[in-house]
């Protein structure tokens, strides 16, 4: 099972909010990510993700997206790949059955039907109209803070059929990894931080994981081949 976050596509150029030079020098997050920020002012909204979807264009998979679909692709049906980022570069670098946590930028979702359907990259009109059934209440297809996440469900369906966890480039802060990790005998986690919540010093300055079995102190795309051989011993082993 790979849970991974935006330090997956962060080396990509993708900006994040928490970032030094992240999104929340220029954007509220509750303004441009929240229900109460959507009811507020829809036309703000819409244009902060057509800027995203716009930002995303010219951006590549990097070397830790590739590992993923290589390790999809060498052990077919066996690996779980679960992201809460909502962009498409898992797929680029050739991942299938990708689980999308929190929606996917590239697509246009309906308010009146429920439709969703592909935007591409391209901004959304002003006058847009759902495919199915010709409603102008579109959105776009990103969960919001203040709304329900239908795939979270599948966190723990993966939980049950896997036997190792992998949590890549996540602050935990939007989805607690620490109580996944200890469904695990197996566990591993790549960040170049230590996060307060998640990993902390022992008592002799030792560093000490309390909920990974493996910590990988490393960038994404720094810790893509060792992080590969691990997977691949263990589903191979």
């Amino acid at each position: 099972m790979i849970l991974s976050g935006a330090g997956l596509s962060a080396e990509s150029g993708i900006r994040t909010f928490r970032d030094s030079d992240g999104l929340w020098e220029e954007y509220d997050v509750m303004q441009v990510c929240s229900v109460q920020g959507w009811e507020a002012d829809r036309k703000l909204v819409t244009e902060f993700y057509n800027a995203r979807r716009h930002d995303l264009a010219d951006k590549e998979p990097n070397a830790a997206h590739r590992m993923i679909a290589e390790l999809q692709k060498e052990f077919p049906g066996q690996v779980w790949n679960l992201t809460q980022n909502v962009d498409d570069l898992l797929e680029r670098a050739g991942c299938s059955e990708v689980i999308h946590l929190h929606g996917t930028l590239t697509d246009l979702r309906c308010e009146a039907c429920g439709a969703v359907w592909p935007i591409g990259y391209r901004p959304q009109s002003p006058d847009e109209r759902c495919p199915e059934c010709r409603s102008t209440q579109v959105r776009h297809n990103v969960v919001m803070f203040g709304e329900p996440a239908p795939a979270y469900r599948l966190i723990y369906k993966a939980i049950a059929q896997s036997d190792l966890f992998v949590a890549i480039g996540t602050s935990s802060q939007v989805i607690d990894v620490v109580p996944i990790a200890r469904e695990f005998e197996h566990s591993i986690l790549v960040n170049p931080r230590r996060e307060p919540h998640v990993t902390h010093f022992g008592d002799h300055e030792e560093f000490v994981d309390e909920a990974f079995g493996i910590f990988l102190q490393k960038r994404a795309t720094e810790a893509a081949e060792e992080l590969r051989t691990l997977v691949f011993e263990h589903l191979a082993g």
